[in-house]
């Protein structure tokens, strides 16, 4: 490993410290490095906060003049919510920037390290590049591609089910990998379900203190879904896609209730075309979607080609035709192993369950 890739690295592990706070924002972590010594360093913290390169170069004061800038993306050279930190970086005098991508924001890009040029430091670019864009990933999909980066997330059985032949989901998986999928939710702008899993589960759709609470989104092309649902809460806040073809009084009720309504056009089911919402969600600041159920919605995701992320929590149970959750047969998980690009999974059902069928 080179000293600047050891630097980045530390710049890599400071900017995810931000993760679900900073969205649209991109995730940044700075570094300041004199000799063989960190004189500061810092993180955006928040949407709306300090940058990196500023808290770092607070932290640093005087000691930064001369010093090498480890940075996870080009500085910013526009005002927005803070001024620009090319500015403040060359003021500082500092000697060399290393960063690990350029800024793919028009407003940025190529601009910021120009301005430190200015200043007469050296520009280093594409450090652990590779680690830097997946890393804001959810940040380059929305601004190169105008759309939220979508994450499908699905919890199964081992035979396939995502829920019984009655509907019920709730719950497959255990309370470890709830808790890891309330870290997804967490880490969101925004969550969707279908109007079905609504009906079903009556979630709420929170992260249940595992980060900040994603907007909440309800594809619901009728609006049949009860204002009474958790998901209406005042939790979060919630936002339902609907069609041309929903009741303008349907429509009014839920805005009278807080609720955000979403018109999109309708695709050739009927229901809203997926597309036309993710443009409409991305306009709204969402960067990141995570898309959790049911499997109609789900399918429709990965019809119109958009997911760009699956996370899927397989649970040790087959479902078949049970009605209820409790009904399915519930195996032990005793061995899991990749096979190339393939997961093995042995399973073997609980010893009472192999006494009571004899």
């Amino acid at each position: 490993m080179t000293s600047d890739e050891k630097w980045m690295r530390r710049a890599l592990a400071l900017a995810e410290k931000g993760s679900g706070r900073v969205h649209p924002n991109p995730m940044v972590g700075a570094v300041l490095v004199r000799g063989d010594r960190v004189v500061g360093e810092g993180y955006h913290r928040q949407f709306g906060g300090p940058h990196a390169e500023v808290e770092a170069l607070q932290k640093a004061g005087n000691k930064a003049r001369g010093s090498t800038l480890y940075v996870t993306l080009e500085p910013c050279a526009h005002y927005g919510k803070t001024p620009p930190c090319a500015l403040a970086v060359r003021e500082a005098g500092i000697r060399r920037v290393v960063a690990a991508m350029k800024d793919p924001n028009p407003l940025v890009s190529g601009k910021g390290f120009r301005l430190v040029k200015k200043g007469g430091a050296s520009v280093t670019i594409g450090v652990l590049e590779k680690e830097a864009r997946y890393l804001n990933r959810a940040f380059m999909t929305w601004m190169t591609r105008k759309r939220p980066y979508v994450t499908l997330k699905v919890a199964s059985s081992l035979d396939g089910r995502t829920s019984t032949i009655t509907g019920e989901s709730k719950w497959i998986t255990g309370e470890k990998a709830r808790s890891d999928g309330h870290g997804l939710r967490g880490e969101a702008d925004a969550i969707a379900v279908g109007s079905q899993t609504v009906l079903s589960d009556n979630p709420t759709l929170t992260a249940h203190a595992r980060g900040r609470n994603p907007l909440r989104v309800i594809f619901a092309s009728r609006l049949k879904v009860p204002l009474s649902a958790r998901v209406f809460n005042r939790e979060a806040e919630s936002l339902c896609v609907v069609t041309d073809h929903t009741l303008l009084r349907r429509m009014d009720d839920f805005k009278k209730k807080g609720v955000q309504v979403l018109l999109c056009r309708a695709g050739r089911t009927g229901l809203a075309d997926i597309r036309d919402a993710l443009t409409h969600l991305a306009a709204r600041g969402v960067a990141h979607l995570l898309v959790e159920g049911g499997l109609t919605l789900q399918q429709s995701f990965l019809s119109a080609g958009v997911v760009d992320e699956v996370v899927w929590y397989l649970a040790p149970m087959i479902i078949g035709n049970a009605k209820k959750l409790k009904n399915a047969q519930r195996l032990e998980a005793m061995d899991v192993a990749a096979m190339g690009l393939d997961l093995r999974v042995r399973a073997c059902l609980p010893e009472s369950s192999k006494r009571s069928a004899k």
